[in-house]
């Protein structure tokens, strides 16, 4: 299983009157296969997430993947941390399901026919067998988180950082989403509302205001976060 550590991190950004601490230090060890975190809107648990692969720079202290300091090789960082949007349009690049997978798969399969078959096979893992030639402009909000995933892991990624990948979908599709997040192989970071999905974790991270909160069983975690909500 991978490690994250996060030693000493804060993350400041300017506005208009100053700078703004929007996570105050954190030092975390995360270890488990399947974390999440918590909270509501604005509370820094979606800046705390993307400290793992760089998309937010630590202000402070040190983001450490594997040992790699994700500062200074943020590219081997980011080669190991794969990460998935809310939204899938905002990684869905090409013009159809097969060339966006097949797009992941540049590294690891250079003929470029072998490439395309690849994807073939790896949409048809996912359940979208058939969908190569669909537009990605097309798709339903299921069936785009579930080509978003499907890109993501062709990369072979060790850990998956997931930002509320469920916010946008129905329930079905939240529901199919959430099981498959939760079975996959790799280390999980997911950002979430849907409590109902996140007891279904190992560690559970309440972030409020800036800091974590609570941190630790899941049950335990959601149910302060009820209370105190």
């Amino acid at each position: 299983m991978s490690e994250i550590h996060l030693e000493q991190v804060t993350v400041t950004v300017p506005t208009h009157d100053g700078e703004r601490e929007i996570l105050h230090e954190t030092t975390l060890h995360l270890v488990e296969q399947r974390i999440v975190l918590i909270g509501p809107n604005g509370s820094g648990k979606s800046t705390l997430a993307r400290l793992v692969n760089g998309l937010v720079p630590a202000t402070t202290g040190r983001v450490l993947v594997d040992g790699l300091d994700v500062a200074r090789e943020g590219r081997d960082v980011r080669r190991r941390v794969g990460f998935m949007f809310t939204d899938p349009s905002a990684q869905l690049v090409m013009p159809t399901a097969r060339e966006d997978v097949a797009l992941s798969l540049r590294r690891q399969v250079r003929d470029k026919a072998e490439r395309l078959a690849s994807a073939d096979r790896v949409l048809a893992d996912f359940g979208l067998e058939g969908f190569g030639d669909r537009s990605v402009h097309a798709l339903s909000g299921g069936e785009g988180q579930l080509l978003a995933l499907a890109g993501v892991l062709a990369t072979e990624p060790s850990i998956l950082v997931a930002d509320e990948p469920t916010t946008l979908l129905d329930l079905g599709n939240s529901r199919k989403i959430g099981g498959l997040l939760l079975g996959i192989p790799q280390q999980l970071v997911l950002v979430t509302h849907d409590l109902e999905l996140a007891a279904r974790c190992d560690r559970a991270l309440l972030v409020r205001g800036g800091r974590v909160e609570r941190d630790g069983i899941p049950a335990e975690v959601i149910e302060h976060y009820r209370r105190t909500a």
